[in-house]
């Protein structure tokens, strides 16, 4: 049994409290501390993806408890994957808050950081649903303590609705795992999936039920409509470095639907019949309308960027919910590219911020460093929208690519190309007003003091669109990588046998490749 599986989410966990307690008044041992411990991250990362990139499941059971009693984590191409992603990110969005210094203006941010990523590390690597809901509170509590980092009453009432809106569906979620239980006497769920499968049609109602509720759970996670009133504001009023780590937030409850709709509740099951075409699809489908008309309408700039995130939520569920091998490979290739593009647009956001009185999308007087924000905003916006040659443009093809036959096949094409052009639109139009036609506008004579934009603030921002860049050019590789994901996902048998039939085995026999 292989003890690096759980390093991802136990070295945030150690990190945090030596912070707090060994150098809480020491900014710069907690910013050496923090960059080393992502970086580490990705080191572990990296390596777990490349040892499961055959196929292989890795198992870990805490305490060597065998599943589904005890406690196990598991990797397989999709948990590695999306943990590598994590810790990438989580490092250039660390680098820009000590550039631009958020994290001096608050009290410890670098603690609740870690603490962030062991709750995403957790929930992306966790075998069971209980736990699960235990990573998903560990997320709660550390984002809310980074969305009012800094304070102010906006910031504070913003985070008294995500908390408020959260815990819903934290209670949501007990009732649907009590639920389960209730059921299926069950919460791994690779026991689970054994389970369910033996429910008689006559016996169904109750797990229906459960997985409505599970459902609803992550759609608010994930943001989809009518779930997702929380995200605009919470978004929009989190520090800038606190919003671009978000950006990997909602994917996690892209990721929860994708591990147990495919696995648990595959789309094929009795129990299932009809839930995933006729309430995921349409909402997807509406989340995306409604993400792109936000960005159209909206008049500050980080409340467009809020619904951009809407709106590309609603482009990978729109893929997910084709539940296919095309469409989950087309949602996971969209997933690593919305999440960079977030990212980068939220942190473009605050160098706007640093050079502006306001964020209100009207003409002002010309910020320091305008060409170069201009810049990385024009990149980020291209990627958001889907324009090519980047790589947005390139998981709209395959999302259409997987959509062609599909029986909503039509709808699905008119809603993404219609709600890219109100994207392209809604861009264009905040670009103009920030960059272009601030030019026409006269300075006031007495202006206060505007501090340029840090240095390593553009090269943390530099470094993601240095990633979708990358994303774009190893395009065929990525989406070949995601494709043999997808295949793992609708085979899951090894990953079944690996945590029940074999405890203590490392790896099934490994796949043909």
């Amino acid at each position: 049994m292989s003890h690096w599986i759980i390093a991802p989410v136990v070295l945030p966990a150690l990190l945090a409290p030596f912070i707090v307690l060994a150098a809480r008044f020491h900014i710069g041992i907690q910013r050496a501390v923090s960059v080393a411990g992502v970086a580490a991250l990705i080191l572990i990362a990296a390596g777990l993806a490349l040892s499961v990139s055959d196929g292989s499941i890795l198992l870990y059971q805490l305490g060597d408890w065998a599943a589904p009693f005890g406690i196990v984590l598991v990797g397989d191409r999709l948990s590695t994957m999306m943990v590598l992603l994590t810790a990438v990110l989580a490092l250039f969005v660390l680098l820009y808050a000590i550039g631009s210094g958020w994290d001096r203006r608050g009290w410890h941010f670098h603690a609740l950081y870690q603490f962030q990523l062991m709750g995403i590390m957790g929930a992306f690597l966790t075998g069971d649903l209980f736990n699960l809901f235990v990573f998903f509170e560990v997320l709660l509590i550390a984002s809310y303590g980074l969305m009012i980092h800094e304070g102010g009453n906006d910031r504070l009432r913003a985070g008294v609705q995500y908390v408020l809106y959260n815990l819903i569906g934290s209670t949501l979620f007990l009732f649907a795992l009590g639920s389960i239980y209730a059921e299926a006497g069950t919460l791994n769920m690779a026991d689970l999936a054994a389970r369910v499968m033996l429910i008689g049609p006559e016996e169904t109602v109750g797990i229906r039920v459960a997985a409505v509720l599970l459902l609803l759970v992550f759609a608010i996670k994930a943001a989809l409509v009518p779930l997702h009133f929380w995200l605009p504001s919470s978004y929009a009023e989190a520090p800038a470095p606190v919003a671009a780590l978000f950006a990997i937030m909602t994917k996690v409850g892209a990721y929860a639907i994708i591990r147990v709709y495919t696995m648990v509740f595959p789309p094929d099951l009795d129990v299932m019949g009809g839930l995933h075409d006729f309430w995921l699809m349409p909402a997807a489908l509406v989340s995306l309308a409604l993400g792109m008309i936000g960005v159209l309408a909206a008049k500050r700039f980080d409340r467009l960027i809020a619904f951009s995130i809407i709106g590309s939520m609603g482009m990978v569920m729109v893929a997910i919910a084709l539940f296919t091998p095309e469409g989950i490979a087309a949602a996971l290739y969209y997933i690593i590219h919305s999440t960079l593009a977030g990212a980068v647009l939220f942190l473009v956001c605050d160098l706007v911020r640093t050079g502006r009185p306001n964020l209100d999308l009207r003409a002002q007087a010309p910020m320091l460093g305008t060409s170069l924000t201009a810049g990385v905003f024009f990149v980020g916006a291209i990627a958001m929208v889907g324009l090519p040659p980047l790589s947005g443009f390139l998981g709209k093809l395959l999302l259409l690519d997987a959509a062609y036959e599909a029986d909503l096949g039509v709808w699905i094409w008119a809603v993404v190309l219609i709600a890219s052009l109100i994207s392209l639109v809604g861009f264009s139009r905040a670009g103009s007003v920030l960059f272009w036609k601030s030019h026409s506008v006269t300075p006031p004579e007495k202006m206060p003091p505007v501090a340029r934009p840090a240095a390593l603030s553009y090269v943390a921002v530099g470094g993601l669109i240095a990633l979708l860049i990358a994303h774009t050019v190893f395009a065929g590789q990525v989406h070949r990588y995601t494709t043999t994901i997808a295949a793992q996902l609708f085979a899951p048998a090894p990953y079944i046998t690996t945590v029940i039939d074999t405890p203590g085995k490392l790896s099934p026999p490994k796949e043909d490749r």
